[in-house]
């Protein structure tokens, strides 16, 4: 039980599915195939009766294949049966349980997201949703199959992307209902897969709607990932689609995470819409659409977008991180009363009321494309949506790695001691639910900075803005004479920074 508990990632389950020198499997065919035994005694537990279906895809991953004949063939030695839907994403296992042509009881996509190649991992779904951390814990938990029956289920090989794409392309086409079948047919539209499930887009959902999507690249899947990490909140990634929008003189850019639960835009003039710019752009898109709503979001966020909110009649609601907590954050929200209609991430995972906040990133890119033509026609761009939202001056980011065994309580006490720092200028931000966040205000500028941990690794988390410029140094030159008094803080990093200053 205690190996299958250690690849507990929240509200995931992730592992090394490939032996590395560094690094031994323990993600294996043989694990995925306990976890599997775990899935269907979760789905009993949670009362589903009957005759099981399950549906079953990966994402570009070198052990892909080799986990899903594995976990195939558990399920059906005991019953189930399987939808093997080969490559898909994410969100599309979700949507194998509502689709009325699978039915499916629960999704399984064996992804790692953007993490290196010798990773795996599992993500579950029934129909009510995503597993939550709980859930994980039950499955992982409960691999017993003493109590199961040996009953051969079926596998039926299915093409969930093409139903998955339908879909988007048919709401697209409803948004716009002047436009007939072909709403992009002035546009070229270029998406970067980054080798990973996302390649299935440009064919089945831009070109579907008209769209040239000529200089498109890396859509071939390939799990050794030799371009570019695939990621949406990478600095390289999205140099790489920057590049590609300007030479290729495309409308807009689209880039997505491995396995297609996130993406990123670039805008016609080369400019990045991710992270801020992002919640900002879908921001304004459902507020437009429903006036007041609440937006929750992860705690890293500019005080400018909180700003940009407020101005157009909404209000952000300021979360801890982590996709899951987003998202039940604004189910809670929800279900007191509140309209919330939007939950993100700036690291890009986006879920919306109206889809069932399942965090798609293909779906993120279609509201943005519903928008599209009728900006054209106003002569408007998608920078004008954001065109009052200030963009702060400086900006860095330090992580530190906790070199202490039990490295959650080192971090959690250095997050509670620094409170008690006296500088002038410097006052903790009361509307904050995640590490501490502080306001910067002269002799430090007009800025903030938030210090947190990491929610899967070993690492405190700092993060500081500024609207003037000369103030950041400053500031990270107290937090270092600050963490001198923990050695199994590692600043190696932030030395590094400053030694360059």
């Amino acid at each position: 039980m205690e190996q299958l508990a250690e690849l507990q990632n929240e509200s995931d389950i992730r592992g090394i599915a490939i032996t590395t020198k560094e690094y031994q499997a323990n993600l294996t065919t043989e694990i995925v195939q306990k976890i599997a035994i775990g899935i269907i005694n979760w789905l009993r537990q949670s009362g589903v009766k009957g005759k099981l279906t399950v549906g079953v895809g990966r994402d570009s991953r070198l052990s892909g294949q080799k986990l899903q004949r594995g976990l195939i063939e558990e399920l059906t030695t005991y019953g189930v049966d399987v939808y093997d839907f080969g490559l898909a994403t994410t969100p599309a296992l979700f949507m194998s349980t509502q689709f009325s042509q699978f039915s499916c009881d629960a999704g399984i996509m064996l992804t790692a997201s953007h993490l290196p190649y010798y990773y795996n991992g599992v993500k579950v779904f029934s129909q009510k949703g995503g597993a939550e951390k709980e859930d994980i814990t039950y499955i992982l938990s409960h691999s017993d199959k003493s109590q199961l029956n040996e009953e051969k289920g079926q596998v039926t090989e299915a093409d969930l992307l093409t139903v998955y794409a339908k879909d988007l392309v048919e709401k697209i086409r409803a948004a716009n209902p002047k436009k007939g079948d072909s709403p992009l047919s002035d546009f070229k539209i270029i998406v970067d897969a980054g080798n990973g499930s996302g390649g299935f887009f440009t064919e089945k959902v831009l070109q579907a709607l008209g769209a040239d999507t000529s200089g498109s690249q890396f859509l071939t899947p390939d799990g050794n990932f030799p371009n570019h990490i695939p990621n949406p909140d990478n600095k390289e990634a999205m140099q790489s689609i920057q590049k590609a929008v300007l030479s290729e003189k495309a409308d807009l850019g689209v880039i997505f995470d491995t396995d297609v639960d996130r993406s990123a835009v670039v805008t016609k003039s080369g400019d990045v819409l991710n992270r801020n710019n992002l919640i900002a752009v879908l921001s304004r898109i459902v507020l437009a659409e429903h006036p007041g709503t609440s937006i929750v979001t992860n705690s890293p966020t500019s005080d400018h977008l909180k700003t940009f909110i407020e101005s157009l009649g909404g209000y952000q609601v300021r979360y801890i991180s982590g996709y899951r907590n987003v998202i039940n954050k604004a189910l809670d929200l929800n279900q007191k009363g509140v309209d919330t209609q939007l939950a993100i991430e700036t690291s890009g995972h986006a879920a919306f009321k109206e889809n069932y906040f399942l965090d798609d990133g293909a779906y993120v890119i279609a509201k943005i494309l519903m928008l599209l033509p009728n900006l054209q026609e106003e002569g408007k761009t998608l920078e004008s949506l954001i065109a009052d939202l200030k963009q702060p001056l400086e900006t860095q980011e330090v992580r530190f790695k906790l070199e202490a065994d039990n490295y959650r309580t080192l971090g959690q006490r250095v997050i509670q001691q620094i409170a008690n720092i006296d500088i002038t200028g410097w006052e903790i931000d009361p509307e904050n639910e995640e590490g501490i966040r502080f306001r910067l205000t002269p002799p430090y500028g007009h800025g903030w900075f938030l210090l947190r941990m990491s929610l899967h690794e070993p690492l405190l988390v700092l993060q500081v803005e500024n609207d003037e410029a000369g103030y950041i140094i400053p500031v990270l030159k107290k937090i270092q004479q600050f963490l001198a008094n923990y050695p199994d803080v590692n600043q190696e990093k932030l030395t590094a920074l400053l030694s360059n200053e």
